[in-house]
């Protein structure tokens, strides 16, 4: 998928349908010359539904159509015969979308299972017709009640999404080269800050046939908590990941200042990332001697308070024991 494809953000505009009349209707036949009421009611208004799909990765689908309408309700006729239904209508969104009101930012409601449906605006009833209002003081009833008016909403949705291992790291700490020297995926690739603007996924082959989703997420800088840069997008894709890998550069100035820079933006996005398993990969490692090696293996055994391996995907160093690694704590 290429970076411009990946959508996950984008507003809505949604109605549903108006609810049928219900009929004013007097029986008509040959012979009978007062038959009484017989107006049928009107039908449903049209409901619009937000659906979870597996077969999405991204809301790119909607980023040419952002009006939605629902069909209206017909109205009720005589021989107490019910208007149709309107239409109803689906919007299908990746698992993991975020549906926000537009005015307040409230959540609506979130879509985690494959076919699983909410409704987002409720079609009008329809109105009943006059035979529901007879009685034996008013046989002739000549009113019916309107259909109930439509619904409409201006909605957001969000995708957040769902992979099993999180990268997190500063921009070019070598995310998206570790992302394409263990998957199939290619990412866009370069020697400067913030090549990656979107989110990439790719499916980390294991032993035995078995595979794990790993994303890439762009590069997190000191103050995203607070929406510098892109924070607030950048952020929210690992809220859904179950472990979270931290990639620093052997390079770093300070490996044990950086990891606690990005887990304090992360605290203060949202705390509760704060539980989830962690690991740190020491990467471009191929810049250092076997000396230098032993000698940063020493001291980040004493400094960082996870574990930590040393890897190069330029070299192919570590990779394969990174993957147990990864593959043993979501087992856990």
């Amino acid at each position: 998928m290429t970076e411009g494809n990946f959508v996950d953000y984008i507003k809505i505009y949604c109605t549903s349908g108006n609810g049928g009349k219900g009929s004013v209707h007097l029986h008509r036949e040959k012979f009978i010359t007062k038959g009484g009421p017989d107006g049928g009611d009107g039908g449903r208004g049209g409901h619009i539904y937000v659906r979870g799909s597996s077969n999405l990765w991204t809301l790119f689908h909607l980023k040419f159509k952002q009006h939605f309408r629902a069909g209206h309700g017909g109205h009720g006729s005589k021989n107490r015969s019910t208007g149709a239904d309107g239409e109803d209508l689906y919007i299908d969104v990746p698992l993991g979308t975020v549906i926000r009101d537009f005015e307040t930012k409230d959540i609506l409601f979130e879509l985690t299972d494959d076919g699983e449906a909410v409704i987002l605006c409720e079609g009008g009833k329809g109105g009943l017709g006059n035979w529901h209002f007879r009685s034996p003081t008013n046989q002739t009833p000549r009113y019916a009640q309107p259909g109930i008016p439509l619904e409409e909403k201006t909605v957001i949705l969000e995708l957040k999404i769902l992979a099993d291992v999180g990268l997190v790291g500063f921009p070019n700490a070598g995310k998206s080269t570790l992302l394409a020297a263990i998957t199939a995926a290619k990412p866009k690739i370069a020697d400067y800050e913030f090549t990656t603007l979107k989110p990439n996924l790719g499916i980390v082959a294991y032993r035995d046939y078995q595979s794990f989703v790993m994303a890439d997420i762009p590069g997190i800088i000191e103050g995203a908590a607070e929406g510098r840069g892109l924070g607030h997008y950048f952020l929210r894709h690992i809220e859904r990941n179950a472990v979270l890998l931290f990639m620093i550069p052997s390079d770093s100035k300070d490996i044990r200042e950086s990891y606690d820079v990005l887990l304090d933006e992360l605290r203060r996005y949202n705390p509760e990332m704060l539980d989830k398993q962690r690991f740190v990969a020491i990467s471009k490692c191929d810049l250092l001697d076997e000396e230098l090696r032993d000698e940063l293996t020493a001291q980040l055994k004493e400094e960082l308070p996870v574990p930590f391996m040393l890897i190069s995907a330029i070299a192919q160093q570590g990779l394969m024991e990174l993957k147990d690694k990864l593959w043993l704590a979501l087992q856990d």
